[in-house]
């Protein structure tokens, strides 16, 4: 008996007679690939409700359809598991689809009509957030003052992110309305950025957007709503069934769980809670891993510095091209005894510790504390994260593998801040950046992510990037650093399984074998046979979650006639509704 036939075995036998199945969905005819080590590739799979009860070979599968069963024929089209994104920021991200475009502005002036022509359309008064700039893209590439802007947006208050959301612009409204000037002091793990003359030039990097986030309205349950809404949208279009969102503060969590009792959920949510408020998780009793397989909590997410494209992410050796800081640590990091006592308070409590290290110096210090927190408090199984584990000392590296830290990774990063990265840190430092192949190889788990809408989120995009490291200006055809790509079966196990582990979420979904949830992404290339610069180019024909498509591109998807039976032309095409 060939192998995948016992599989279909073994998973009816999971059921108490076989006519008691129901079988909801079939997938027929493509080439899918499990994540499960004992069956890497099948040809079909049998779903009842919101889980997997059989994978094998199309003859197998086929015979298991009902009159009801609902059929996809794929035709050949490869089907992945779900993609898993470790680290978004979902809520912001959703509603910055709502917010003005400036990622891809090219100058100063253009960010600055963009800017204006939005406000426009605003309610005066109203205050504009979001954005997702660039200056990087701009030549040169200085920071926008709010001189820039305050002509085009008089009666709005403007707080603007730069994309990785570790500095914003805020015009001369919002600076008065946060009562921010000449006088007011720095922060710890922020920086006020001044003219020569003292004044804030409407920068505000790190810990010190804080002094005008207090200012800024909180958004209601109906705008966080609507914003996730927008989120789940594009996520599905992107083939991401499950995300780990890494800013779900509990106003947000609040709307996750009523969107959960209503339905309205369709993508699966891991929500993470600051470091410093441990104590109100642990006080309720909850530990990691606490919810069911829609949403869950029990995640701390800690920063250690800020970001490369900020001038915040914090290095032993000072930035080429910024030779008066070596970065900064953040906030937190700043009293260093109390980030150790909150990392050992929260893990002593059962929960998850997630810390945001982009710097050498930063992972370094964040290694050194998980060491510590296995040295004095014994091993168990606590799946440590670093999140973005950007760039590393070559003799870290290994301790990832030695001490089971996740890197928790954004690939598209690598593209993209590969276009400027070396201006900052110089070739010797990049050689150990986004160094995927090496942590591999020293026994680490990668879990893949976006970080959106710090980067789009567009899992085919990151296995892109973790393939070819070609970077988006066109300028490393061979790959920015090459000695650390990694292969596509090795990206894809990163963008679902190795997310999973993460989540604590291996045992329930990432693969596709019986009794695991039914979420699964169809493309329309297969992306393990193509050259791997045509993946940049590759779609998601159709998203399933919990069983069911829930994307309907204009040449996909399916309808029955009154005998059940799938309508499928005679050129193999599925009918379009």
């Amino acid at each position: 008996m060939r192998l995948t036939g016992i599989f279909v075995l073994l998973a009816m036998a999971l059921w108490p007679a076989q006519a008691e199945v129901s079988i909801t969905l079939i997938l027929l005819n493509g080439k899918i690939w499990t994540e499960n080590p004992q069956q890497k590739e099948a040809e079909a799979v049998a779903v009842s409700g919101d889980r997997i009860v059989a994978v094998g070979s199309t003859e197998e599968i086929a015979r298991l359809k009902q009159p009801s069963t609902k059929v996809i024929y794929l035709d050949g089209r490869r089907v992945l598991p779900g993609f898993n994104d470790a680290h978004v920021h979902f809520y912001s991200g959703g509603a910055a689809l709502a917010g003005p475009q400036l990622r891809y502005a090219k100058s100063p002036e253009e960010f600055r009509n963009t800017l204006g022509e939005f406000a426009k359309h605003r309610p005066r008064g109203e205050w504009i957030t979001g954005g997702d700039w660039d200056h990087e893209n701009w030549k040169p590439a200085n920071l926008p003052t709010h001189q820039l802007i305050d002509s085009v947006t008089p009666d709005w208050p403007v707080f603007v992110n730069r994309l990785d959301g570790h500095m914003s612009l805020a015009n001369a409204l919002a600076l008065k309305l946060a009562g921010i000037d000449k006088n007011t002091k720095d922060v710890p793990g922020g920086v006020i950025v001044r003219d020569a003359k003292g004044n804030p030039t409407g920068i505000l990097k790190d810990a010190a957007q804080d002094l005008m986030y207090r200012v800024i309205p909180e958004p209601s349950p109906d705008q966080i709503r609507t914003a996730i809404r927008a989120a789940q949208t594009y996520a599905n279009a992107n083939g991401v069934t499950s995300v780990q969102d890494m800013s779900a503060a509990p106003n947000i969590f609040r709307v996750y769980q009523r969107m959960m009792h209503a339905g309205e959920l369709t993508v699966r949510i891991s929500g993470h809670q600051p470091l410093p408020e441990w104590k109100h998780l642990a006080d309720a009793g909850i530990t990691a891993d606490f919810g069911n397989s829609d949403l869950h909590i029990g995640g701390l997410k800690g920063f250690a510095d800020g970001s490369l494209g900020s001038t915040t992410a914090l290095f032993f050796q000072p930035y080429l091209d910024a030779p008066n800081t070596s970065g900064i640590p953040s906030a937190e990091l700043a009293n260093p005894e109390q980030m150790w006592k909150n990392i050992q308070q929260g893990d002593a409590a059962g929960l998850q510790i997630a810390i945001h290290a982009i710097g050498d110096k930063a992972n370094n210090t964040i290694l050194n504390f998980y060491e510590r927190l296995e040295r004095e408090h014994g091993q168990r199984d606590r799946r440590l994260r670093i999140e973005h584990a950007q760039h590393l000392l070559a003799s870290d590296i290994p301790r990832f593998g030695r001490l089971h830290v996740i890197a928790s990774m954004q690939p598209y990063h690598c593209i993209d801040d590969g276009r400027w990265a070396e201006k900052r840190i110089g070739a010797e430092r990049a050689k150990t950046t986004y160094a995927f192949r090496s942590l591999l190889d020293a026994g680490a788990i990668l879990a893949f992510g976006s970080d959106w809408d710090v980067a789009p989120m567009t899992p085919l995009m990151g296995i892109y990037g973790a393939v070819t490291r070609r970077t988006l200006d066109g300028k490393h055809p061979d790959g920015w650093v090459p000695e650390q790509k990694i292969t596509v079966a090795e990206a894809v196990h990163a963008y679902t399984m190795g997310s999973a582990y993460a989540s604590f979420d291996e045992k329930i979904k990432a693969s596709i074998e019986p009794g695991k949830l039914a979420d699964f992404v169809v493309l329309t290339e297969d992306i393990f046979v193509i050259d791997p610069i045509k993946i940049a180019d590759t779609r998601v024909y159709v998203t399933i979650f919990n069983g069911q498509p829930i994307t309907e591109p204009a040449h996909c998807c399916y309808e029955r006639d009154p005998s059940g039976l799938l309508i499928r032309p005679a050129d193999g095409a599925l009918v379009p509704k």
